[in-house]
């Protein structure tokens, strides 16, 4: 394509002029906007045998071999653009859209949100971000309910505790949490010591507490579970500690 104008003119004239100016990485980009993909690539590879750790030239040439469906090429110049330059927006969303082209949408995905994260708010970003997702992920799993109701079964606990719910005591599935649970629950009457059923309790909580420990992937998930084991253990120390 024949480009000519009075801006590339004239840095055509000083990279001419002079085989050893940078203003071949100006050149280069100018040439690249104006549609002149092939003269630019042929531009900066000149120009980066001379200079190689000129990255915004790399860049240019990165895009341009993309621009051209040249995706290997374009993958290795730009790579060595990001491996360089972990922050440079251009070839971190030139090697998502190289990823994407071959129908690497995991890989694609990793790259478009590492770009939204250097430009937040950008709406063309966020809507191919939020595209790609649910084409990798469809059907997302439901979060995990991590509510003290779920992680354990108060009437089994309270059954290996040999405790009943007289006539006029809320039943266990409308109890509160914590303090307030332990401080409601009614406890066996007599001399009962239900050892063996503490000492499973305890075993129980030890077993989930270490269950738990494998699933903390996350920080909300992980203070779910601790404030529910917190207060279940809170529930463990009043049974032990009330007179029967």
């Amino acid at each position: 394509m024949a480009v000519d104008s009075a801006r590339i003119a004239e840095l055509r004239r000083r990279v001419q002029a002079d085989s050893s100016s940078i203003a071949f990485a100006q050149l280069g980009e100018e040439l690249r906007r104006a549609g002149a993909n092939e003269e630019a690539i042929d531009v900066c590879q000149t120009g980066l045998a001379r200079h190689p750790g000129y990255l915004s030239a790399r860049v240019t040439l990165g895009r341009a071999l993309l621009e051209l469906g040249q995706l290997d090429d374009a993958h290795v110049e730009l790579s060595v653009v990001v491996e360089n330059a972990p922050d440079n927006l251009a070839a971190i969303r030139g090697v998502a859209e190289i990823h994407q082209r071959r129908g690497e949408l995991t890989d694609a995905l990793v790259y478009y949100r590492r770009a939204l994260e250097l430009a937040r708010h950008d709406p063309e970003l966020e809507e191919t971000v939020e595209r790609i997702r649910k084409e990798v992920d469809p059907h997302p799993a439901p979060e995990a309910d991590l509510s003290v109701e779920a992680l354990f079964d108060f009437d089994r606990l309270v059954e290996q505790l040999g405790a009943e719910t007289p006539p006029g005591v809320q039943a266990l599935d409308e109890f509160p949490t914590g303090q307030a649970a332990a401080a409601s629950l009614t406890l066996p009457a007599g001399d009962a010591q239900p050892d063996a059923a503490y000492v499973k309790l305890e075993a129980d909580l030890r077993e989930h507490d270490e269950r738990a420990a494998n699933r903390r992937n996350t920080d909300e998930s992980s203070d779910a579970e601790a404030q529910a084991l917190n207060e279940l253990e809170s529930w463990l120390e009043y049974l032990k500690t009330t007179p029967r």
